[in-house]
């Protein structure tokens, strides 16, 4: 494996498909290779469990077949070298699968809920687990499903007057994916740097705006300068969380691709913000550092928390 190639998890869901589209599409532009991964084991509901050599040779060309078939349904419409593509089934569960064989790649893309509905005897539950183990970037595709559309709206038309019906939607400027910008959030850590990297990196690839958000709290900001011995107040809090923000983004080299750049400082719980940033973002790029121990335990790290409840594609970089 190369450091450019993408790794994308297949299982034959809607998921897995939106999943492998985004892969395909992103290394059409970039000339990436890309190797989609279908894990598989011994336990299914799909009839008898092969005994014999024979047996399992039989279902690996079967398995084989079906990736051929799950491939030339997703690059329909998409200018990808299939020079470039790589078929991989192992006999292991998605997760592990995709830990291992991804563990030198660019990134990981599997689809957001992907539970092999279709197959689910070879892939299993691919969770923001996967996004918390792997040591390198996981980009986590979403789709709204009609279901999840239509408690929304219903959601939304209870809250409403009577007589007055509503649609939870994306706001009209937003509608069209490729106008919508790559958020990227950070803190001044060391990994959101490299989060802000992969945005810049993404955003020049797409030529779309970037926007850079700093999400704080006082106790993100450390010693701030004439409150040593004090609370700071917000104000200061503010101005210090700018500076953060505007130094991380000053540091980098900004590509002719970026169509912008701007530079945020919010006074927000950082997962908050960034999943309402999510309604009007392409693609939402965060580092994993976040809670941990009890709190981590009991509250869920802030990655996990956006790659659950973001509205967007949403990538974690170590």
């Amino acid at each position: 494996m190369n450091e450019a190639d993408i790794v994308v998890g297949v299982d034959g869901s809607d998921e897995s498909f939106a999943a492998l589209k985004f892969a395909l599409k992103e290394a059409a532009i970039t000339g990436q290779k890309v190797n989609a991964v279908f894990g598989w084991t011994h336990s299914w509901d799909m009839g008898a469990e092969p005994n014999d050599d024979e047996s399992w040779n039989r279902v690996r060309h079967e398995i084989a077949d079906t990736l051929r078939g799950w491939v030339a349904k997703a690059s329909d419409g998409i200018d990808f070298d299939l020079e470039n593509l790589e078929l991989t089934s192992v006999k292991a569960t998605g997760t592990s699968a995709l830990l291992q064989i991804g563990a030198n790649s660019q990134q990981i893309v599997v689809g957001r809920r992907s539970l092999g509905r279709v197959a689910r005897w070879f892939m299993g539950s691919l969770s923001a687990s996967l996004a918390e183990e792997s040591q390198r970037p996981v980009t986590v595709v979403r789709i709204l499903d009609d279901d999840t559309q239509s408690v929304q709206d219903s959601i939304a038309n209870a809250l409403t007057p009577a007589g007055t019906t509503v649609r939870y939607e994306q706001p009209k400027q937003y509608e069209a994916l490729d106008h919508r910008p790559v958020v990227v959030g950070v803190d001044g850590s060391e990994t959101s740097a490299h989060a802000l990297r992969f945005a810049i990196r993404e955003a020049a690839i797409h030529n779309r705006p970037l926007h850079v958000m700093f999400c704080w709290q006082l106790k993100d900001l450390g010693t701030i300068a004439g409150y040593e011995n004090a609370i700071a107040p917000i104000e200061a809090g503010q101005k210090r969380a700018e500076e953060i923000v505007n130094a991380m983004v000053a540091k980098e080299t900004i590509p002719d691709g970026v169509t912008s750049v701007e530079a945020h400082a919010f006074h927000i719980p950082a997962s908050k913000g960034l999943i309402s940033a999510s309604r009007y973002a392409s693609w939402l790029v965060v580092g994993s550092r976040g809670l941990s121990g009890l709190d981590a335990h009991f509250l869920g790290s802030v990655s996990k928390q956006i790659v659950n409840f973001a509205e967007c594609t949403v990538t974690v970089v170590h």
